[in-house]
């Protein structure tokens, strides 16, 4: 398989090549990309050092190295037990070639996980100590940066995770760059899809017209959620009260912001008042006056996915990683899968990791270079499914479009950064649109104190 991906590029890079020489700087040929052309007539002909170069980047990777790390014991610490797995093809392979590097480079790797609850202090207090818990260590990007980066505790990265077969490169080029250079990195994003689980099996006992046909009829909106969640609050035993509900989640900020691909925060500043944003919060504020979701009843975070268990709450907005759990819970229910509707500004369907985590490697560990070409080489599979995750999807979704829509959420992932700042009102602000404090008067209370929330990371 590999040898067929080097093939494709040589020829599309030929192809761009003699369609260039052809074609001069004629701007009206349309058959090589913007990016493929060419910014002037030296640069018509590739070169066989620059075919060769461009192939060893994207297909390639790193060139094999020759190193002996010693019997090196290189901890890799997360939250989680990351020992590799033999559940599918691909991790077998993953495993393997992992087994073969610590042959050819002598050393060991041991994973290590750390309880959530104390896991950000635990590695903070280590980073800041010059005795770092491990050798590649999983950050989370709202406490790495800027406060890790400005400290100079983390190795830049970016030089060596260029194979993108290895390496996700939104986790670098994106989500872990700070002043032109990236601090993090990762192999995968699947787990990281949000969107709306439902229950089928309640949709069609209450006659709701199914919510993949919104899908498809590009009419996913917030207008229809919100309709779609009056529609299942019903009193179906006619005893006065409601007894199903449509929407587990009253707290949709959120959702709201990245379905619009809006912020309240952007590098330094906030972002209350811009267009986007105003949008997202008068979706939030909608969802509290119109009673489209189910109220609480004085529970903690997990009250809306307890709700959505009991099996008579239609919607629930979470996470892809929780669809097993679910699905154990929920045995007689079968569970959809759509995205998250897509906000009035918002051209395509979006996700969210609110709280982005990646890896690292800290500044005290050496030898850096090696640690990531290990990585990648680990990594680097010619892997037997057509997209990643593929083989998670298939195990735990329903039907061919639950899985089309986890694709599409994933593929439109966003990272917001207001919960970088420890003094930022997210919960305030989140609170008294619920309580139905109006849109304009919430702006006006909290742009000064989120913006001296900023100014206390960014101006230390």
């Amino acid at each position: 398989m590999r040898n067929k991906k080097f093939s494709t590029v040589l020829v599309s890079l030929l192809m761009v090549g003699a369609l260039a020489a052809c074609g001069g700087n004629n701007s009206n040929n349309s058959s090589a990309s913007p990016s493929d052309a060419p910014s002037s007539s030296a640069a018509a002909e590739p070169s066989a050092s620059a075919i060769a170069s461009a192939s060893v980047e994207v297909d390639q990777g790193t060139p094999d190295m020759d190193f002996d790390l010693g019997g090196r014991v290189i901890k890799v610490v997360s939250w989680w037990d990351m020992t590799p797995q033999e559940r599918n093809p691909d991790e077998i392979a993953k495993k393997k070639n992992l087994e073969e590097l610590q042959k050819k480079h002598n050393f060991t790797m041991e994973f290590v996980s750390v309880d959530f609850g104390e896991y950000q202090e635990k590695v903070t207090a280590s980073l800041l100590a010059g005795q770092p818990i491990g050798d590649i260590v999983r950050v989370g990007r709202n406490y790495s940066i800027p406060s890790l980066v400005q400290q100079d505790l983390l190795w830049q990265v970016d030089e060596y995770t260029k194979n993108a077969n290895a390496f996700d490169q939104d986790a670098t080029n994106k989500w872990g760059m700070f002043n032109g250079r990236s601090y993090l990195f990762s192999e995968a994003r699947e787990n990281l899809a949000q969107g709306i689980f439902y229950n089928r099996t309640l949709m069609n006992q209450l006659g709701i017209k199914p919510l993949q046909d919104y899908v498809n009829e590009e009419t996913w909106n917030w207008d229809t959620l919100i309709q779609v969640a009056k529609d299942a609050n019903k009193d179906t035993n006619n005893d006065g009260k409601l007894d199903t509900w449509g929407l587990a989640n009253p707290g949709l900020m959120d959702p709201a912001l990245y379905s619009n691909g809006a912020a309240l925060t952007i590098g330094d500043k906030q972002t209350l008042d811009d267009p986007k944003t105003v949008e997202a919060l008068n979706f939030v504020s909608r969802i509290a006056t119109e009673k489209a979701a189910r109220p609480t009843e004085g529970g903690d975070w997990t009250e809306p996915g307890q709700f959505f268990r009991q099996g008579n709450t239609l919607m629930y907005t979470g996470a892809m990683w929780e669809i097993g759990g679910l699905k154990t819970d929920m045995k007689d229910y079968d569970i959809g899968f759509v995205p998250f509707p897509k906000g009035p500004s918002a051209d395509t369907y979006h996700s969210l990791e609110g709280m982005y985590q990646a890896l690292s490697i800290p500044k005290a560990i050496k030898d850096p270079d090696k640690l990531l070409y290990i990585w990648e080489k680990f990594n680097d599979i010619d892997s037997i499914y057509d997209y990643q995750g593929q083989a998670g999807y298939e195990q735990n979704l329903s039907t061919e479009e639950d899985i089309n829509n986890a694709k599409l959420s994933a593929a439109g992932l966003l990272v917001l950064e207001h919960f970088t700042f420890p003094d930022f009102p997210y919960y305030p602000i989140s609170g008294d649109l619920l309580n139905g404090e109006s849109v304009s008067t919430v702006i006006e209370k909290y742009k000064a104190p989120a913006q001296a929330a900023i100014d206390a990371i960014y101006k230390k």
